[in-house]
């Protein structure tokens, strides 16, 4: 299984990097829409589709309002639909911070989840794309917020390994802990602090702002896994699916990306970082 991961990601890292760095926006836009409705189809099975039909226009749903955010909507409209995500995924973080001993309850169909799923996932591709698409820079902090999840993902499986003690959520992700969390955001501010340094001609904000927003976007990182996996236990899933070998499905890959994209660009752009 590790050696599988570490094909996997080996395979899947020069292609993300590439894709982010060398890609015009609307291929960016092209190609990150191919991943986002990849992980709309594992989150419609997910949630309760179990006909090819119906997952289908599942698709074809999330498909128009990617292509309504992009093609009708004006700049500010972009903006305050990514602001209101964001929103949602506060929310939803601080409610499965908060969940405790309360059991879940598989269920075969989950249409909360199925109906949030038309929203946040094209939330975080809007999100992305308009991060991407920002002059001179905006590939380079793209990649920089992927790295920050990546750093931050990593740290927290480390630190926690070594010093986890405390559940986290002992419900919803029985391995994760307030240890991992720790060594979570402490790589996220070093990482946060080193990319506004970094591009600071580009971004025109203080260094001290790199904290909030990097403690902010790891927390709804983390709420995003674990919204991920409230939804498959319920599902009595382990994975989301079996595309990737050793990491399951795509939406198991970027979860946490999905989450906190919208998250990160509505931070950026309420402190001054994006115009």
């Amino acid at each position: 299984m590790l050696l599988q991961r570490i094909i996997t990601a080996l395979i899947l890292i020069p292609l993300v990097v590439w894709g982010v760095l060398k890609a015009s926006n609307d291929l960016f836009a092209l190609i990150l829409g191919v991943v986002i409705l990849l992980c709309g189809w594992e989150w419609a099975r997910l949630t309760g589709l179990k006909s090819i039909i119906l997952r289908a226009l599942y698709l074809l749903a999330a498909t128009l309002v990617m292509l309504l955010l992009f093609l009708l909507a004006s700049k500010p409209q972009q903006d305050l639909f990514i602001l209101a995500m964001a929103g949602i995924w506060c929310g939803i973080t601080l409610a499965l911070f908060a969940w405790r001993e309360r059991p879940l309850q598989q269920s075969a169909l989950q249409p909360v989840a199925l109906g949030f799923g038309l929203l946040l996932l094209p939330a975080a591709w809007m999100a992305l794309v308009v991060l991407h698409g920002l002059p001179r820079t905006g590939p380079w902090i793209t990649l920089g917020l992927m790295v920050l999840i990546w750093l931050a993902d990593s740290a927290a499986y480390f630190s926690g390994k070594a010093l986890g003690r405390h559940k986290l959520a002992p419900v919803l992700s029985p391995g994760k802990t307030f240890e991992g969390l720790a060594g979570a955001l402490v790589a996220a501010v070093a990482w946060g602090v080193l990319l506004f340094w970094l591009l600071d001609d580009a971004i025109a904000v203080s260094l001290l702002m790199a904290v909030p927003v990097a403690v902010l976007t790891i927390l709804v990182s983390v709420g995003g896994d674990l919204f991920e996996s409230m939804v498959k236990r319920r599902a009595g899933e382990k994975d989301s699916g079996t595309l990737l070998p050793g990491h399951g499905g795509v939406w198991d890959r970027i979860d946490s990306l999905v989450a906190s994209a919208p998250v990160f660009v509505a931070a950026m752009t309420l402190i001054g970082g994006i115009a």
